[in-house]
């Protein structure tokens, strides 16, 4: 049989830490609201983005360094031909190397890449398809520049248009509105309350 509570033993809802706006967890709740109404770049460097758009917009593979390659016999398909040169291709990348055509945004995340390897700092690909050394090489910088334009996309938004920027502003002024009304009201009754006492 479960235990009937007694209503002494329930603390009134008033008193818990979330009903009142000046509880911390009440500063929490406003401040998620803030951040829920925000525009995806709000938090942002605004000189950081126009850096990391500017660079999208005008990256092309040729863009990427060279890096070191190195050759190796192939396994892949294409018969005996790939056992017996070596057509496989391994480029690498050092972060440094990378990072100086990045901007800051990507720079931040090159580490993330499924292409990263720790041992070296340096990201490393691979390509076995094709028979020639040079067709295999051009793979691994296409493979890099899908790679850094998927972490673009990833990491990077887009430019907030206009009216979405405008509809943000005007639900932060609505919010800010009515917090400062509730303040007020708050305060007109513990101004009354505490005038009935003094009568």
């Amino acid at each position: 049989m479960l235990p009937i509570l007694s209503r002494a033993r329930l603390a009134p809802f008033s008193s818990l830490p979330f009903s009142s706006p000046s509880s911390g967890l009440g500063t929490s709740l406003v401040q998620l609201r803030n951040v829920r109404y925000q525009a995806f770049d709000a938090d942002l460097d605004p000189d950081d983005l126009a850096e990391a758009r500017n660079w999208y917009a005008s990256f092309t593979e040729n863009s990427i360094p060279k890096g070191h390659t190195s050759y190796s016999r192939s396994s892949g398909p294409g018969g005996q031909y790939v056992n017996k040169t070596e057509s496989k291709a391994t480029t690498v990348w050092t972060i440094d190397e990378l990072s100086n055509g990045l901007p800051k945004l990507l720079r931040s995340v090159l580490r993330t890449s499924r292409y990263y390897a720790k041992g070296n700092d340096s990201i490393i690909i691979q390509a076995q398809t094709q028979r020639s050394r040079s067709a295999n090489t051009d793979e691994n910088h296409r493979k890099l520049a899908e790679e850094l334009q998927l972490m673009y996309r990833e990491h990077v938004p887009a430019a907030t248009s206009s009216d979405k920027r405008k509809k943000h502003e005007e639900i932060e002024k609505s919010f800010n509105e009515g917090r400062l009304k509730a303040k007020k009201y708050h305060s007109f009754k513990k101004a009354s309350r505490k005038g009935a006492f003094l009568d």
